[in-house]
């Protein structure tokens, strides 16, 4: 396994996780199940006021190949064939979707010991080209993430980050949407045998010379049972508590309260994965 810089994609991605992963309002549930010969299929459905979404995903491997097909509510097929490996450190993406005809897209990915590079193409005529490229250890790392439309010949994102990992702790420094954004996320452990850690991103936009921060922090109640919790500077308070009660399966109870606004319902999220 390449221990390295990681991808673009992992900047700041350890306070990501902790101040928003697993946090929602409506009520989800998963259940995934496995064939005889080893086919995996995920039944996904979210109910969201009076709107209900579901899919259902079946994954498929032969060797180091991965092939994932999706069906929506909407009689949408999504398909994503991932190749892993076909040479060290490499990984191919190819994804499209029915009926969209121009949503196909191919994905490479690299990962060396110094270095990190993910580009994908759209597969159509004049198609938006993404590049991510990350150099450095899995100490110190930097790098940008571009996205140019040939279509109009111009970029149409440029970001760059910086990212800083410890035993302890993960600092990182990103400026997105063409530099008009600046975020600094920090991510702390504080206690490993019970899992405590302490999170904060703050962002700074110059269009609007506003500043958004976000505090945040985990604890396990016990081996199984994890309990979080996040607030921003506009007052909204989220917590959340989870416990695996069987291996990969998970129960959540989520909710959100606005503190500005006690007189005001709070919101309450429900999440149910299932795995055999």
């Amino acid at each position: 396994m390449v221990k390295g810089p990681g991808l673009y994609s992992d900047i700041g991605k350890k306070a990501r996780d902790l101040l928003f992963k697993d946090y929602h309002s409506d009520k989800k549930f998963t259940v995934t199940t496995y064939s005889p010969t080893g086919v995996a299929i995920t039944s996904t459905g979210i109910k969201k006021g009076e709107l209900f979404v579901a899919d259902v995903n079946t994954q498929l491997k032969n060797k180091n190949v991965t092939t994932d097909i999706k069906v929506d509510t909407d009689s949408n097929l999504f398909t994503t064939i991932t190749v892993n490996e076909p040479a060290p450190g490499l990984k191919t993406i190819f994804n499209f979707r029915v009926p969209d005809q121009r949503s196909g897209k191919l994905e490479v990915q690299y990962l060396h010991d110094y270095a990190g590079i993910s580009t994908s193409v759209g597969l159509t005529a004049n198609p938006i080209v993404n590049f991510s490229g990350v150099v450095g250890t899995d100490v110190l790392a930097i790098g940008s993430d571009l996205s140019y439309d040939t279509k109009v010949g111009e970029f149409t994102k440029f970001n760059a980050g910086l990212n800083f990992t410890k035993a302890d702790l993960v600092a990182s420094l990103t400026v997105n949407e063409k530099g008009d954004a600046v975020t600094a996320s920090y991510y702390h452990i504080v206690n490993p045998l019970n899992s405590t850690a302490f999170g904060a991103e703050v962002t700074h936009r110059f269009s609007t010379n506003e500043n958004t921060l976000t505090l945040g922090s985990q604890h396990a109640l016990d081996p199984l049972t994890t309990v979080k919790g996040r607030i921003n500077n506009s007052g909204k308070a989220h917590a959340l508590i989870q416990h695996e009660w069987r291996p990969k399966s998970f129960f959540t109870i989520s909710g959100e309260v606005d503190t500005k606004a006690i007189e005001k319902s709070a919101k309450i999220g429900l999440g149910l994965a299932l795995k055999p």
